[in-house]
């Protein structure tokens, strides 16, 4: 089988699609993968690392406000769209997927205009302008969040979750926490605010961490590079504490997170693909600087369910975050139950559904 993957602007929208292509290339191996993505964006680097054949076009997004930029949009898109078709019919896929950004636009619809079947993946539960755009062109629209259902025409509508999901799942060994100078037999919540630290959760923690360290549980508090010099300092009128480890970034995410009972995290859809997977307890801080408060709505998927408890930045305080996290972890019952219900939401097998929706798809082209 040959697919076309593009995605791009974001992590949010390519760390998916790389998670699909390694986990089907590990199941099907003689799968062919095309990236098409943007020179300028992130996928350029990170997919050409992997070694992933890789196509660039010249596109940008459109202005959400009323902007002459938005006629030179437009004809990128077409000029974008004149490209795809060229690199689609050399390729010869048998489908394609866009996984979101501005770059998906005149690559899926290419394919559709080309008769070549065609998928996008929304990851959030409120979906941005180009896959609503997309949506009408395309056969299939792949979700994460039930609530984004409704933003999609009903009969190309199928769930199959996130890809990024399945890339958490393994064997859970606590002595990497080790690695952290924390006991690998006491319970842990992890808290961080995204690769690049979010402020205000830094500010709460700071606040926070004296109370921390006399706890019965024991805190990973991942700062983002940018704040960790100024928490640091903030960390040490405390003194040294086991109980507390201060980190600017980690890079064993996947085994971490099996390692731990509790996180605390803004709402992106890739932090709640691998919690829901792990069936991870979790306080969700969304980021309210996100178009449409997508991140709030993605929260709402998951304490609408029991699994998760929401705590809205412009109420984030020290105490408030304390109180939070001693509600679930000093009360098993409770921490249990929201581990059943994330479970429950968890779709650890999202690549398997969206290659099988893809494989489908393209058998039902060959016998028309």
């Amino acid at each position: 089988m040959k697919i076309v993957v593009s995605g791009g602007g974001t992590g949010g929208h390519i760390y998916p699609a790389l998670a699909l292509i390694r986990t089907i290339k590990q199941k099907h191996p003689d799968t062919e993968f095309l990236y098409i993505g943007t020179e300028k964006g992130l996928e350029s680097t990170l997919v050409t690392r992997e070694n992933i054949p890789f196509k660039a076009i010249e596109i940008t997004g459109f202005k959400r406000s009323l902007s002459a930029e938005n006629f030179k949009t437009i004809t990128r898109f077409l000029k974008g769209v004149r490209a795809c078709k060229k690199i689609l019919k050399d390729f010869k896929p048998d489908a394609v997927i866009g996984t979101g950004g501005y770059v998906c636009g005149p690559v899926v619809y290419a394919a559709a205009k080309l008769k070549i079947p065609s998928i996008i993946h929304e990851q959030n539960s409120v979906p941005g302008l180009t896959n609503k755009f997309l949506s009408r062109y395309v056969n299939k629209v792949a979700i994460c969040f039930e609530s984004a259902r409704q933003f999609f025409p009903e009969k190309k509508v199928v769930l199959t979750g996130n890809p990024r999901a399945s890339e958490v799942l393994g064997k859970t060994d606590t002595s990497v926490l080790k690695s952290y100078n924390l006991s690998e037999g006491k319970p842990t919540v992890l808290i961080f605010g995204g690769s690049r630290g979010a402020r205000p959760i830094n500010e709460a923690v700071i606040k926070t961490l004296a109370q921390f360290a006399q706890k019965s549980y024991q805190v990973l508090y991942v700062t983002g590079d940018v704040h960790y010099e100024n928490v640091k300092k903030e960390a040490s009128l405390i003194g040294q504490n086991q109980n507390i480890a201060v980190v600017p970034f980690i890079h064993n995410m996947p085994e971490i997170l099996r390692a731990v009972e509790l996180v605390v995290a803004r709402a992106g859809a890739t932090t709640i693909a691998e919690i829901t997977a792990l069936g991870l307890p979790s306080i969700l801080i969304p980021s309210p600087y996100v178009t449409n408060n997508h991140q709030e709505k993605n929260a709402k998927s998951l304490t609408e369910n029991g699994a998760a408890s929401m705590l809205l930045e412009k109420d984030l305080t020290g105490s408030k975050l304390l109180e939070s996290i001693d509600a679930i972890l000093l009360d098993k019952n409770k921490e249990n139950k929201m581990k059943n219900a994330a479970q429950k939401l968890g779709i650890p097998d999202a690549s398997d559904r969206l290659y099988n929706v893809m494989r489908e798809l393209s058998r039902t082209k060959m016998t028309k």
